[in-house]
């Protein structure tokens, strides 16, 4: 047996001892968790100070160390994500569906543990504890796989973990991290059908098409975030403004920040100058098509790669259509499926803008910014599909279960 597979049946049999967990029993894990990460913030914030001072010198881009860079402001809202999860409804034998049959038995749905969850990720150290809780709270155990660029710091934050599980009677091996980095480990692990019931990678696009590519187990995708603002003729230019700033500023580096924008031509002229003083004061780079482009002091010309591009960066693409009809199929020639945003005080303009596109997430006069398990409600998010198999869109809890018959008789027999 190799090391891989005897780690992942070690976390396997783990899973069970999760599962059999009661509610309080699973919160007061989470609790303790999230006392943990606070107890070792010193050797953490330290860890992730050498990975990062090795990042910069390998030249990685803002954008990547943004996402791993911790702090303890970070530190705490990590800890604090896992106190929200904690807090959530237990999903484990929620009844979905009750039902007596004409002849009597009793058909219910209950929503079970999935198993052993892989975890495969890049620079973001955050999901380490918090996919760890996401999956505990589910009743499953996790094998996660961070990126080389923050060994240091996932390792910090598992040693952590670990002394969490300890203290709470549940082996360590229901959080099991992989500090054998090597592609051909990686590989092996995806082969492990038997043992792994989900994958979730999360990363650039490279990373998750060489999972989706060479799993043998069951791939949540979430390739890229390419996020569309839509300005209808209707919308009121304020609120435009201020979910265009939002989106595209408050954080760039996130998969949920606006790509680009699509302004009708009725309104273009009042509002893309606006946009471009807003946006420059703030450093953004504006590449616009032929229309726009005289409309925006200071942006260049787009080419054709800039649509449908996720900058992750200060980059925004910029668009002037003819109508909604235009808007919507511009967005669907270059969608990624995970977010549109429309600003609109017209609700029949809105709700066709809902209805024609098939994004795991279509928001109304709201910043792309909210498309985030935590911001939705689902406490801290495992990962985003835009494929739709069990979960579309941020999964929480629930996506982390499945559902089953549990049929209750006093003997029925078919013939």
């Amino acid at each position: 047996m190799s090391e891989i597979e005897a780690q992942a049946r070690a976390c396997r049999d783990a899973a069970a001892v999760v599962a059999t967990l009661d509610s309080a029993q699973r919160r007061a894990l989470l609790e303790a968790m999230a006392d943990a990460l606070l107890t070792h913030a010193g050797g953490i914030l330290a860890a992730n100070a050498r990975d990062l001072a090795a990042a910069r010198a390998k030249g990685i881009g803002s954008a990547m160390l943004d996402r791993l860079a911790l702090d303890p402001a970070r530190l705490l809202a990590m800890a604090e994500a896992v106190r929200e999860v904690a807090a959530l409804d237990d999903p484990v034998g929620c009844i979905t569906r009750d039902e007596v049959r004409p002849n009597g038995i009793r058909v219910q749905k209950v929503r079970v543990p999935l198993g052993v969850i892989a975890m495969i990720y890049e620079a973001r150290p955050n999901v380490t504890a918090e996919a760890a809780a996401l999956c505990l709270k589910a009743g499953n155990g996790v094998i996660l796989r961070g990126g080389s660029e923050a060994l240091h710091s996932n390792t910090a934050i598992a040693h952590a973990l670990a002394g969490a599980l300890r203290a709470q009677g549940v082996p360590e091996a229901a959080v099991s991290v992989l500090t054998d980095l090597r592609r051909e480990t990686m590989l092996a692990l995806l082969q492990l059908h038997e043992l792994i019931d989900l994958a979730i990678p999360r990363g650039g696009e490279g990373l998750i098409r060489f999972v989706a590519e060479h799993a043998r187990v069951p791939v949540i995708k979430h390739y890229k975030g390419v996020c569309h603002l839509y300005v209808d003729r209707a919308a009121d230019l304020d609120t435009a403004l201020a979910l265009l700033v939002d989106g595209k500023c408050s954080r760039p580096s996130a998969c949920n920040a606006l790509e680009a924008l699509l302004v009708h031509r009725e309104v273009a002229a009042a509002f893309l100058p606006r946009a471009a003083q807003q946006l420059a004061a703030r450093g953004v780079q504006l590449r616009a098509d032929a229309r726009a482009l005289p409309l925006l002091p200071g942006a260049i010309a787009a080419s054709e790669q800039d649509w449908g591009a996720e900058f992750l960066d200060l980059v925004l693409a910029v668009k002037v259509v003819d109508d909604l009809d235009a808007a919507i199929a511009h967005i669907r020639t270059h969608t990624s499926d995970h977010t549109e945003v429309i600003a609109s005080e017209d609700p029949a303009a809105a709700e066709r803008f809902v209805a024609a596109l098939r994004s795991a997430v279509v928001m109304v006069n709201a910043s792309s910014r909210f498309s985030d398990g935590g911001q939705l409600g689902l406490g801290s998010e495992i990962g985003i599909s835009t494929t739709r198999l069990h979960a579309y869109g941020p999964m929480g809890l629930d996506a982390l279960t499945v559902e089953r018959f549990v049929v209750r008789g006093q003997g029925q027999t078919r013939v």
